[in-house]
C-alpha cells in the first residue's frame, strides 16, 4: 500500500475520532440538559419546597425570582430545635420538608444518626456544580465520613465564637487557647452548655485540635467554674453589664459593639493553635422521602451554583456577610473579619476527620452533668 494511501487513511481515522469525540461532548452535554429540564418541569408540576432552616431569607428571595412557579415555605430555628422537629415528624410518619439548611453539627448529631437524609451527589446535574475546582478545597465539602450526606457550602474563619468584655480584658494579651485556663478567669466565664449545637463547631475545634484535645475541653469546660446558659442575648447582656469578663457563644457582640457597649469579639484567629475554618449555618442536606424531591433538587444545585453562592455572600445575617466556598465568585461583599487570608494555613473544621460528634457529646454531657452537680451543692 502506497503512502500516500497511508496518509490518506490516516487523516480518515483522525477525522473520524475528532468526530467521534465531538459526538459523545454533545451527547454528555445533551443528556444534563435533557435531565436539568425534566427536573425542572417535575419541580415546577410540584409546586412547592418546603425548607427548615436557620437563615437566608434572601435566598429564597432570589430563588424565587429565578423559579418562580416553586413557592418556598420556611420554618426557621435553631439547628438543634429544626432537627428535633424533623426526628418528631419522622416519628409520627409525617413527611412534610424536603431540605434543612443550617449548622453540620445537627446533621451529624441527629439527622445523620436518625436516618432521614438522602445522599446529594447523585442529585447534582449542573456542570458548573459538578466541577469540584471551584471550591476552596479542591473538593465538595462533606462533612460526614460518608461524604454524601451534608454540603458545607460556607467557609467562614472559626474565630468568632469568643467575646469578652473590653473593660475587664486586654485582648492582645489573650494568644492562645490556653490563657483562657489562666485561673485568673476562673468563675469570670459564661458559655453556651458546650453539648448545644450552637457551639458544636468551637466544641470540636478544641476537641480535635492537636495543641488542645480532651484534656484542654475538660480543663476549660469543667475546670474554671464557668456559668453555662441557654439564652444566648442573656449571656451578652451579662457581658456588656461586667458580671463575666468572657463569654463563649454570645449573639450579636457586634451589633451591640456598634452600639457603644463595652464588648467585642476575641479575634482566636491569630491564636498559636492555627486558625479554622467552617460551614458555620451553611450547610445542607437532603431529607428522604421528600414531599417535593424535583424542587429539592432544583433549589440544591442553583444554590449550589456560581449564581447561587453569590446570593448565600450577599444575604446578611445581622449585617454580616458570610464567605462562600465557591473560589470563582467574588469576595468584595465578604466582610474583612470573614474572609480567609490568602496563604495562610487553616484547618477545616467540618472535615470528616473530625466527624466523630458522639466523643465530643459524651465528654461535653460529662462536663455539664458534673457542673450542675457542683453548682447544687
Amino acid at each position: 500500500m502506497s503512502k500516500l494511501v497511508w496518509r490518506t487513511l490516516a487523516v480518515a481515522a483522525c477525522a473520524m475520532l475528532i468526530a467521534a469525540s465531538g459526538s459523545d461532548k454533545a451527547a454528555a452535554q445533551d443528556a444534563w440538559k435533557t435531565e436539568w429540564d425534566k427536573t425542572v418541569a417535575a419541580a415546577k408540576k410540584e409546586g412547592k419546597i418546603v425548607l427548615y432552616m436557620r437563615r437566608y431569607d434572601g435566598v429564597l428571595k432570589e430563588f424565587s425570582k429565578k423559579y418562580p412557579e416553586i413557592t418556598p415555605v420556611i420554618v426557621t430555628g435553631e439547628g438543634g430545635v429544626l432537627g428535633a422537629r424533623i426526628l418528631a415528624e419522622r416519628r409520627a410518619d409525617k413527611y412534610l420538608v424536603d431540605i434543612y439548611v443550617g449548622g453540620p453539627y445537627t446533621a451529624a448529631s441527629m439527622l445523620i444518626p436518625g436516618s432521614v437524609v438522602d445522599s446529594i451527589p447523585d442529585k447534582l446535574i449542573l456542570p458548573e456544580v459538578l466541577d469540584q475546582s471551584k471550591w476552596i478545597t479542591g473538593k465538595h465539602r462533606y462533612t460526614d465520613p460518608e461524604r454524601k450526606y451534608n454540603f458545607a457550602f460556607l467557609a467562614t474563619p472559626g474565630s468568632r465564637q469568643l467575646s469578652y468584655n473590653s473593660n475587664l480584658v486586654d485582648p492582645k494579651k489573650i494568644t492562645s487557647y490556653k490563657d483562657l485556663i489562666d485561673p485568673k478567669w476562673k468563675g469570670k466565664i459564661t458559655s453556651i452548655e458546650p453539648n448545644s449545637t450552637f457551639i458544636g463547631a468551637a466544641a470540636q475545634f478544641m476537641y480535635y485540635n492537636p495543641h488542645l484535645g480532651p484534656d484542654y475541653f475538660r480543663a476549660f469546660f469543667g475546670g474554671m467554674d464557668i456559668t453555662f446558659a441557654r439564652n444566648n442575648r442573656q449571656m451578652t447582656d451579662w457581658l456588656a453589664s461586667g458580671k463575666y469578663a468572657l463569654c463563649v457563644g454570645c449573639l450579636y457582640v457586634e451589633k451591640a459593639h456598634l452600639q457603644g457597649l463595652p464588648v467585642d469579639v476575641l479575634d482566636s484567629s491569630n491564636f498559636i493553635e492555627g486558625a479554622s475554618f467552617q460551614a458555620a449555618s451553611g450547610s445542607i442536606s437532603l431529607i428522604n422521602k421528600a414531599p417535593h424531591p424535583n424542587a429539592a433538587k432544583v433549589f440544591l444545585n442553583w444554590l449550589l451554583s456560581r449564581e447561587g453562592q453569590i446570593v448565600a455572600q450577599e444575604n446578611t445575617d445581622n449585617g454580616i456577610h458570610f464567605n462562600s466556598g465557591r473560589i470563582d465568585i467574588p469576595k468584595d461583599i465578604v466582610d474583612a473579619d470573614y474572609r480567609l487570608t490568602p496563604g495562610k494555613e487553616y484547618f477545616d473544621q467540618n472535615s470528616p476527620d473530625w466527624a466523630d460528634i458522639d466523643a465530643v457529646k459524651k465528654l461535653a454531657d460529662e462536663v455539664v452533668a458534673a457542673n450542675a452537680k457542683a453548682k447544687d451543692k
